[in-house]
Order: C-alpha cells, then sequence, then structure tokens
C-alpha cells in the first residue's frame, strides 16, 4: 500500500509540475536567478557607448573651434604694445633683442638641460606624455582643475603660439589635439627649436641665444655646464630665478635642473656636483643697455603678464593697457636722476613704487638710480628690512582690529623692557623712556616698546594673517619683527600696497601694472586683481589719523606739505654687531632709511640704502643721507599731489571725543580742564568714555598775597615781593607785569621766583605793578592780579637859605620829612594793594605759547614752554603792548635722528 500511495503522490506533483501555472512559476524563477555582474557589465556598457558618442561629438564640436597651425605664428614672433593709464602708446617692443637660432647651432648640452627640466620624454611621446598627463591628473582631481599641468614642449609651442592660456577643459582639448597635429607636421628638432627661440627672459630678452648673449656676454655655442642649466631653469618664472635681481632663489632653481641632469642620465653625479658649487652670479655679466624713463615699469609688465597669464609679452602681439601716469613716472625719474636733491655719491641706491590708493594701480616705478635696462629693480625686487615703519602693520593694526586696543588714545608704558625670554633688552632708537603714553604718541615717536607690548598683546600668529593680508609675505614671525627686523625683508611696491589699504577703508588691492589684455585674435583678458578686505573700516581710520601725527608733529614732519593731508612712518634700520665691526659702520649710521606715505588718492614708498659687499667702500647712511628718503617722498608728493586737499573720510563705526591726558583710561575732559591737557582722540563706537574728568574742578591758582614794594635810593632800584601756598608752588610761574606813569603794561618777568626788582628807576615816575599766579599745565589758567605802585622820590636840590627861613615850624619839619623820607602811604615804602585791580589778568592772553617743538626725527624738544616773547597782557582801560623778550626758564632739547 504504501508504494501505492508513493506512486499515487508522485504521480500528483509531476502532473502538479507539468501545469501551465508550474511552468510560469519556474521560467520566472530562473529569470531572477541571473548573475548581477552581467546586468552591470551589460549597463556599464551601454553608458560607454553613450559615452563615447556623446564624447565624441563634445570632441568634434570642441577641436572644430581650434585654430589652424599658422606656420607664421609658430616660427615667427608678433611685438606687443604697452599703452598708458590715458590709452597713449609708451613703446612697441618683442622685435629687438632676438636672435633666432637653427637647430644645428643650439649646444647639445642646453638642449639636455631644457628636455630634463621640461619634457624628459620629448623623443618618445606623439606630442602628449600620457604618463606625465596622468599625473596632472590626479593633481587636478585631488586640488582642483588647474592645480598642475602635464605640458609638454610640444604643447607649449602650441600655447604660446595659437591659444590663450585660460585654463579650461576647452583650451586643453584644443591643445591636445594641434600637439598631436604639430608632431605629424613638423619634426622633434623643428618644435624644439621653435621653443627655444621663443622663451622670455627678464630684461626684455627672448629666446636662448640672446640669454646667453645678455646674462653672459656669449655665444650660445661657449655656454658652460651651470650657465645652460640656468638659462634652462629661468622660463618657469623670470621673475622669481632672475641671477641678477634674486641670486639666492636662482641658485636653488639651478642645482634642481642640474638634479634633473643627472637623474635623467644627461650628466653624472660628480659633473651635476661640480657644476653646483659654482656660485651662481660668478660669470653673469651687469646689464649694458642704456634705459629710457619707463623701462622699469615695462619691465615690470612683462612679468606681470608672463606671471599671470603665462603669456610671452614679446612674441604674442598683445595690445597691453596699463596703469603709467607718464607724469608721474617722469616725476620720479627726475627726483632719481635729476639735480633735485643732493645725494652724497653715486653708488646711493633707491627705490620708489607710488600707486593709486583706492584701486592698487601703479602710477610710476622708481627702479633705482642710473639703473641700465635689465639690471636691478630697486623698487619691485630689493627685500630689506623695513625698520619702524611695520609697526602699523604688525603692532598697532592688529591691535585695533582685535580690540586689544580700542582707541587711538589706548595707553601704554615705554620703560625698561625685555623681550619674552625675559632676557633680551629692546631699547628705542635714543635709549630714553618717556613713560605713560597713548599709542598715537607712541607711533608719531617711534618707540618700539610700545610697539613690542602691542604685538605681545594682540599675538603673533594675529599679527601674521593681519599683515599677509595687507600683501607682505610672513613665512614666519618673531617678536623682533615688531619693530621691523625681518628675515628676508618687504620691497617698497609691497610696503605701498599695505599702506594703501589703510587709505582705503581697509580694503586691499594687489598692486598691479596692467589692466588688461588683448590678444591678436581680439580677445580681451582683464588682469585687474579683485578687492579684498583686509581690516574693519575703523581700524583703518584709527591707524591713518595715528599716522597723520606722525607728519603733523612726530618723526615725518619734515615731509608735511601745507595744505595736503598725508599719513605716513618713517623707519630706519640698524646693522648687526659683526657688521658694525666688518666694515666699520660709525655711531648713528644706519642701513635702511624707508619712508611710506599716504594720502586719499596716491600712496608712495620710498627706500634708500647701499648695496653691501666686499669692495664698497660706503655701505651705511650717515645722519644726513637717512633724511633723503623723506625729501624723495616730499618732492614726488609736492609734484603729483601738491594741490590735493582731499581728506580721510571719517566712518561711522568711529566717534571722536576731548579726553584729557594723562589717565590711564580715558576720561573725557572738563569745562575747567587745560587746554594743554585736552587730547582729541578716536574710538571705536561704543567703546568711548563717558565719565568726565575731575581733575581740573574750581583748581584755580589762588593770587599771591603780601605784596611788597620797596625803593632803595641807594642803589636807585625798585624790589617786589609776595607770598604764596607753598603746596601749591610746585604747579605755578608768577608773571609780573610793569606799567610806568599810568602807561600801557608789559610783562617784565615770568619765573617761580616769588620777587623781582628793577633798577635804573626815572627819578619822580609813577610805577605800578601787577603779580599773577599762571599754571604750568595751562597758561590760560591765571590767578586774580595782586598790585601795588610806587613815586619814585625826586633827587635833593641844594636851595640857598634866605632870611626868617633859617628855622621852621615843627609842623613843617614833620611834613619835610614825609616828602623826603618816602614814609608815607603813597611814595614810601608801604605795602598798598589797589584792590580795585584784584581782577585784572582774568581770561587775557596770558603768557607764552604751547611750543612743543619736536625734532625732525623723533626728539620732543622742550615741553610746554611758557615765552614772554609771544605774550600780551591787558589789565583795565589800557592797550596790550608787546613785552621785552625774556627767555627765562626755557629749556630746547636737542633734535635727534631715530634709529
Amino acid at each position: 500500500m504504501s508504494e501505492q500511495y508513493r506512486s499515487r503522490e508522485e504521480r500528483k506533483r509531476q502532473q502538479a509540475q507539468n501545469s501551465p501555472k508550474q511552468k510560469k512559476q519556474r521560467k520566472q524563477k530562473n529569470k531572477k536567478s541571473s548573475p548581477l555582474w552581467k546586468k552591470i557589465l551589460l549597463t556599464l556598457l551601454a553608458i560607454g557607448i553613450v559615452g563615447m558618442v556623446a564624447g565624441g561629438i563634445t570632441f568634434a564640436a570642441i577641436v572644430a573651434g581650434a585654430p589652424p597651425l599658422d606656420d607664421k605664428k609658430l616660427k615667427d614672433s608678433f611685438s606687443s604694445v604697452i599703452y598708458d593709464i590715458n590709452g597713449e602708446e609708451i613703446t612697441e617692443f618683442g622685435q629687438v633683442k632676438r636672435t633666432y637660432v637653427p637647430y644645428d647651432d643650439i649646444p647639445k648640452v642646453l638642449e639636455e638641460a631644457v628636455l630634463a627640466t621640461e619634457d624628459a620624454r620629448f623623443y618618445e611621446h606623439n606630442g602628449v606624455d600620457i604618463i606625465r598627463l596622468g599625473g596632472a591628473l590626479l593633481a587636478n582631481v585631488k586640488e582642483g582643475f588647474g592645480a598642475e599641468g602635464g605640458s609638454t614642449i610640444t604643447q607649449q609651442v602650441i600655447k604660446n603660439s595659437l591659444l590663450t592660456t585660460e585654463k579650461t577643459i576647452t583650451r586643453k582639448v584644443q591643445e591636445v589635439w594641434l600637439a598631436f597635429q604639430l608632431e605629424q607636421k613638423y619634426s622633434k628638432q623643428e618644435i624644439i627649436e621653435m621653443y627655444l627661440n621663443k622663451i622670455y627672459f627678464p630684461g626684455n630678452v627672448y629666446g636662448v641665444a640672446q640669454a646667453a648673449e645678455s646674462f653672459y656676454g656669449k655665444d650660445l655655442s661657449e655656454l658652460e655646464l651651470h650657465e645652460a642649466a640656468m638659462i634652462a631653469g629661468i622660463p618657469q618664472s623670470p621673475n622669481n630665478y632672475n641671477p641678477r635681481t634674486n641670486p639666492e632663489s636662482a641658485e636653488k632653481r639651478r642645482n634642481i635642473v642640474l638634479t634633473l641632469m643627472a637623474k635623467h642620465g644627461f650628466i653624472t653625479e660628480a659633473e651635476a656636483d661640480e657644476a653646483k658649487n659654482i656660485p651662481v652670479q660668478s660669470t653673469v655679466i651687469e646689464p649694458t643697455e642704456k634705459a629710457n624713463p619707463y623701462h622699469a615699469f615695462v619691465e615690470e609688465v612683462i612679468e606681470e603678464v608672463k606671471e599671470k597669464t603665462d603669456i610671452d609679452a614679446g612674441s604674442a602681439g598683445l595690445e597691453i593697457y596699463t596703469t603709467l601716469d607718464p607724469k608721474a613716472q617722469d616725476t620720479v625719474e627726475n627726483v632719481l636722476n635729476g639735480d633735485t636733491l643732493n645725494y652724497p655719491d653715486d653708488k646711493l641706491q633707491a627705490g620708489i613704487a607710488l600707486i593709486d590708493t583706492q584701486t592698487g594701480e601703479i602710477r610710476a616705478i622708481g627702479g633705482g638710480r642710473n639703473q641700465p635696462v635689465g639690471g636691478y629693480n630697486y623698487a619691485t625686487d630689493t627685500r630689506r628690512q623695513p625698520g619702524s615703519t611695520i609697526k602699523p602693520i604688525l603692532d598697532y593694526g592688529p591691535a585695533i582690529e582685535h580690540l586689544e586696543y580700542d582707541s587711538t588714545y589706548a595707553q601704554e608704558i615705554d620703560e625698561p623692557y625685555t623681550y619674552s625670554d625675559g632676557k633680551t633688552p629692546i631699547n628705542n632708537w635714543d635709549r630714553s623712556y618717556k613713560g605713560q603714553m597713548s599709542i598715537r604718541q607712541a607711533l608719531a615717536d617711534s618707540r618700539n616698546i610700545p610697539a613690542l607690548k602691542a604685538l605681545q598683546k594682540v599675538g603673533l600668529e594675529k599679527a601674521q594673517d593681519f599683515a599677509q593680508g595687507l600683501g607682505i609675505p610672513l613665512p614666519e614671525i618673531h617678536e623682533s619683527y615688531a619693530i621691523g627686523g625681518f628675515k628676508h625683508g618687504v620691497s617698497p611696491l609691497q610696503m605701498a600696497g599695505a599702506f594703501s589699504a589703510f587709505g582705503n577703508n581697509g580694503i586691499f588691492i594687489e598692486p598691479h601694472a596692467v589692466k588688461k589684455i588683448v590678444l591678436s585674435d581680439g580677445t580681451e583678458i582683464s588682469l585687474a586683481p579683485e578687492p579684498e578686505p583686509a581690516m574693519s573700516d575703523y581700524t583703518a581710520f584709527m591707524i591713518t589719523d595715528m599716522m597723520k601725527s606722525v607728519v603733523e608733529y612726530g618723526t615725518g614732519k619734515s615731509v608735511a606739505i601745507p595744505g595736503v593731508n598725508i599719513a605716513g612712518k618713517t623707519g630706519t634700520t640698524n646693522f648687526t654687531d659683526d657688521d658694525r665691526a666688518k666694515y666699520n659702520i660709525p655711531s648713528g649710521a644706519a642701513k635702511d632709511a624707508w619712508f611710506v606715505g599716504y594720502n586719499p588718492n596716491y600712496t608712495a614708498a620710498v627706500w634708500t640704502g647701499y648695496n653691501i659687499s666686499e669692495d664698497s667702500e660706503k655701505v651705511y647712511l650717515d645722519s644726513s643721507d637717512q633724511k633723503l628718503a623723506r625729501a624723495m617722498f616730499k618732492e614726488v608728493f609736492s609734484e603729483i599731489a601738491g594741490d590735493d586737499t582731499a581728506d580721510f573720510e571719517q566712518p561711522d563705526s568711529v566717534v571722536k571725543k576731548a579726553v584729557e591726558k594723562g589717565s590711564m583710561e580715558a576720561v573725557l575732559a572738563s569745562e575747567y580742564t587745560p587746554s594743554s591737557r585736552i587730547s582729541y582722540e578716536y574710538f571705536v563706537k561704543g567703546s568711548e568714555p563717558s565719565k568726565v574728568s575731575k581733575k581740573y574742578v574750581n583748581q584755580k591758582p589762588n593770587k599771591p598775597s603780601n605784596l611788597n614794594i620797596n625803593y632803595d635810593q641807594v642803589t636807585n632800584s625798585i624790589s617786589l615781593s609776595w607770598s604764596f601756598d607753598e603746596k601749591a608752588l610746585d604747579n605755578v610761574s608768577f608773571e609780573v607785569r610793569q606799567s610806568v606813569d599810568e602807561g600801557q603794561y608789559q610783562v617784565v618777568n615770568t619765573s617761580k621766583n616769588m620777587g623781582y626788582e628793577i633798577a635804573d628807576v626815572i627819578p619822580g615816575a609813577i610805577y605800578s605793578f601787577q603779580v599773577v599766579a599762571v599754571s604750568d599745565d595751562d597758561n590760560s589758567n591765571r590767578s586774580n592780579a595782586a598790585a601795588t605802585k610806587i613815586q619814585v622820590p625826586e633827587p635833593e636840590v641844594d636851595v640857598p637859605e634866605l632870611p626868617g627861613d633859617a628855622e621852621g615850624t615843627e609842623e613843617e619839619n614833620v611834613e619835610d620829612d614825609k616828602n623826603n623820607n618816602g614814609n608815607g602811604n603813597e611814595n614810601g615804602n608801604g605795602n598798598q594793594e589797589e584792590n580795585g585791580n584784584d581782577n585784572q589778568g582774568e581770561g587775557e592772553n596770558g603768557n607764552g605759547n604751547q611750543n612743543e617743538n619736536k625734532g625732525e626725527d623723533g626728539t620732543q624738544d622742550g615741553e610746554e614752554v611758557t615765552n614772554p616773547e609771544d605774550t600780551t597782557d591787558t589789565p583795565p582801560a589800557t592797550d596790550a603792548s608787546t613785552p621785552p623778550q625774556d627767555n627765562n626758564g626755557r629749556k630746547n632739547e636737542e633734535d635727534g635722528e631715530e634709529e
């Protein structure tokens, strides 16, 4: 039975399996079991086919727009034209300094140096190096398109001759396509010949033959290994690798080329090491072509175009529209090379950069004194320590920006001090200390210690970021940078760019010489940089106003031009102890002298100094030489901005307040605060003081008391004496005014003494005197006048005796005694005070001017000086008259130089 059952069950299952429904289910199950990888493969294949079709269509469209291979453009060069700010042509260049050489005349050592550096597989690829391109694509994926190029020499010929330099996919595709076409039409030798005859070198030089002549004074065939390596290394960055202007960077670049030559088997390691030991400047010659007024600017234009577009302007047939102001450029050249200023010798050098404060456009470049074409450019290439000109950038600017200081009144203490190591002292230029002062005063007087304290408070990192935002390259920073002790230094153009941001409401625009270029096909490319916010508008305005004080009464007052609102900063640098001993540097001499200044429309930076070498006859600036940077600035500014009365606009974020000097925390001046104790300072809105000073309330000096007058008949003189509150003696001086026979009062003495004597008085004359106590802090703050007068007795006369007159009455004799001996109330030795004159002198002009004489370079000669020569005082019912000159108590200090 069981077997029969199984058979029936099996039969049922078999029937069920053969039913249409089960067949459909089995079919669906088999369909689901297809491998996943097959589906993915089929999908990718489909996408690939679609992509290839689309890519092919796109590629065809892109290459269809590529220009044809033009033999003339590939082999010939087209000069470019440079225009000034007015659209007038300055010069046409690109054809003169070129010597075309065929491939057979190119030495093998130079070709190998170029191949090792630019395209080691040049003779192996067909125009595009797939391996190199792959590496570049990987870098672009990681860092963004355009991060790294994979161009071969063939591609560079195409790019420089036929295409723009925009980093776009379209241009790259066209470049690759045309590179393959070029390789089909020309031999490798012809292609490298095109390349080597087109590349740009500093000094408006094109092609390797002219480079050999310009830098080494040699025919191309005479180049040594180290020279060929240098020529091969320059084109990557002509300005940075110029062996004349940047020998250190150039030597590093040359050594990299030598290393690559050894790596690719062109030379041995021993040959590379031998060549590396030769100083890069050992065979470089000085440029010989005579300069023209625009050569420094033109060279900056060529290098700017090369750096921003990688186009060789001398061969691309460009129209270059620049920012040059011919009048300003002529002015700069006249100052540098004319006879306006008395330079100590022909060796003293200078660099001047003049830019537009609002736009960053370079108006003029003074590359140096008596510099040839291709020579060193002291406005753009030099890197010298900036000295105290860095203080607004690294110290006070960051301190205000980050609210360590919120006003121009913020106080610091100028005192003996050290760097953070606690051991290294920092000194002021005059080796003295002035105690508590505002940051405005500290900057005006160029005090080093408050500047360092400001940097320490804001922190090195924030200060470094602030400076970098102003275009000052600071790969590192140390506390010594607070006073300009840089390791690598800065150029005048960089300093002008940084200072212009203070005059442009805190907006930094990179200094630039080119506004736009027009390619030979009419394509326009703008090269003007974008504005970048570098600081708050309140920081820019307050730093500007502080630097106006530098020019008004501080170390830069010699550059002041009447009616022109100039803000600026002086700077000088010292030699190291080793250099002082080595070059026999005298005391007070400086290594560099700077002045950087601006008004709302122009910014100029001037550097002066000497080249320092073993055979230099003089390497230092003496005290007179140190003034030349300021004198040059003033000459330039007087010519281009002498009638420019524009002033810096105060932003809404800043408020101006009258504060009382002397307190650590700012307090408002009261109605009693002496004018000499009031300072007008700017505050970030919301941080201004609200408390009013009570220091000078009811502080009017007391009237001198016990005024006594006496006539001495023997010496024929009058003497005065008086008393005063001993506790207040240190704060007042006494002014004595005199009138003869009821005439006009004159100031006859001002001193701390409580007495006065006048000799050789006039017999019979009436002498009237007033004595007033005057505050030393404010000569308008004066006491009531103590007054007295006396009539000088007439001299005795012998009268003949008449009969009956031998003896008078007793009463008559007593009266005679009164008249002759002066014991009466009016003419004698009394101490009568004219109370009716108690109020004389109040509110009058006083006795002297607040005369803060500050030395041209930072010394503050004098404090508040009482000067009777400039003072008149008028009692009631009389007219003022000019008193005799009296300089008692006046003290003047010698002018000093900023170090």
